[in-house]
């Protein structure tokens, strides 16, 4: 088998990023798609809105099977189901006129496409392809969401403006076909597949740690850790309480804080700037947190980011008492530039911690608790709103579940079973010893 080249890591790295920023953007775009399907159908909003929460749903039921099946056959599967899942759901959405037209199209079609495509489906193999510069690729390939959002869903809104909603949503699906579809032919498990090693380095290039470089317990790393062995151990768990927090927190502010900004005295303008200009600080910001980690560690920067939405939620609780640009530039900076930087070491985490044949299963199960997280922030904060009247209880949940994710993170430990990059020469020093 002929090798390819030694920066076919960075290929996967650039198919990942153009995937992300359609994939994820694809299923964004129901918010562009909400107003016009409202206004022609005159159903309720909750109706409309459903779909895309039971799309969520689809996607964490997804999960531990979307592990399994990466396990058995590999990226390429995956993510040409994801695509044709996709594809489909938003051709077929062109063609809704009943309400359960649109929660089999949006709901489980794309949602399940967008499972495959997302966070989830890349971070089940893209770890595999590096170990120095673990962090920084991750960051790098996961920034193609926020290059997205910028460039597709201001595309697709003038799409909308010249012609209408079903055509707009008719062009996507095809979009995602044509270009995703071929693109992810080139994607594969591991680079051992192709002759390579991780970081793009060639096999005999003497450039490669060997294999066990940068353990640092290594009868931690010889385990054969399945999803039984894996959920047996409190280092599972611990990860399980710090992402299901640290999601909670991330959509639990993303829903509701257009909303409350206005609420509060802000122009409906102003809000939705700072929502954009959230994703467009995140790019940067990821990928110097990712590069971050590989020089000092995966807690740390997932601690920053928790710190992120804590100063993130602060801000808001304050601007109910003085609304004024400073806070509200505080509270776009740190909710973008650092709390966004979860990315960049969510997959990193898990796989050096539970490295092995099964990572994909046991990824899968915790993406499953994650996103209940995910949905759980939302309902609560509207909920507790209802309830009280105010957002101010709810934001506090927030930051305290911030500070918990933060906690936790450092409990798993995973600096404990694997060094990064920047930490390497600390155990090769205690080997020499």
């Amino acid at each position: 088998m002929r090798r390819l080249p030694f920066f076919y890591g960075w290929v996967i790295v650039i198919v990942v990023f153009v995937t992300m920023a359609i994939g994820v953007n694809a299923r964004t775009a129901f918010s562009l798609l909400f107003p016009p399907i409202l206004h022609e159908f005159g159903w309720e909003r909750g109706v409309v809105a459903g779909a895309f929460s039971f799309g969520f749903l689809v996607s964490a039921a997804l999960s531990p099977v979307l592990g399994r099946l990466m396990d058995r056959r590999g990226p390429k599967v995956v993510m040409e189901l994801g695509v044709v899942l996709m594809g489909a759901g938003l051709l077929l959405a062109s063609y809704v006129t009943q309400p359960w037209h649109l929660y089999v199209t949006m709901g489980v079609l794309v949602g399940g496409g967008s499972i495959c495509l997302g966070y989830t489906g890349q971070s089940l193999f893209l770890p595999n392809w590096f170990v120095r510069k673990r962090g920084l690729a991750l960051s790098i390939a996961f920034a193609g969401v926020g290059v997205g959002s910028i460039v597709l869903l201001p595309w697709m809104q003038a799409f909308m403006d010249r012609t209408d909603w079903r055509t707009a949503c008719w062009m996507l699906g095809v979009v995602v076909l044509v270009v995703l579809a071929p693109l992810n032919l080139l994607l594969w498990r591991r680079p051992e597949d192709l002759g390579l090693q991780p970081d793009g380095d060639s096999l005999g290039t003497g450039h490669a740690p060997g294999p066990a470089a940068n353990v640092v317990d290594a009868a931690w790393a010889a385990v054969d850790w399945t999803l039984a062995r894996a959920v047996r151990t409190s280092r599972f768990w611990w990860i399980a309480v710090a992402y299901v927090s640290g999601l909670y927190a991330w959509y639990a502010v993303q829903v509701h804080q257009t909303q409350y900004l206005v609420e509060i005295g802000f122009t409906r303008s102003d809000a939705a700037w700072a929502l954009g200009v959230v994703s467009l600080v995140a790019i940067p910001g990821q990928i110097a947190l990712g590069y971050i980690s590989d020089r000092i560690g995966r807690e740390w920067v997932w601690t920053v980011a928790s710190l992120g939405f804590v100063i993130c939620f602060l801000a808001l609780i304050a601007m109910e008492h003085a609304p004024s640009p400073v806070l509200l530039w505080l509270m776009v900076g740190a909710q973008g530039a650092l709390g966004y930087g979860f990315t960049s070491v969510m997959g990193a985490i898990v796989a050096e911690i539970f490295q092995g044949r099964h990572y994909g299963s046991i990824f899968g199960v915790v993406m499953l608790l994650m996103i209940g997280g995910g949905a759980a922030g939302p309902w609560l904060t509207g909920v507790i709103h209802d309830a009280t009247g105010s957002y101010a209880l709810g934001f506090w949940i927030g930051a305290v579940l911030s500070l918990i994710s933060a906690i936790t993170i450092w409990l798993a430990a995973p600096r404990k079973v694997r060094a990064v990059a920047g930490q390497v020469h600390r155990i090769a020093r205690a080997k020499a010893v």
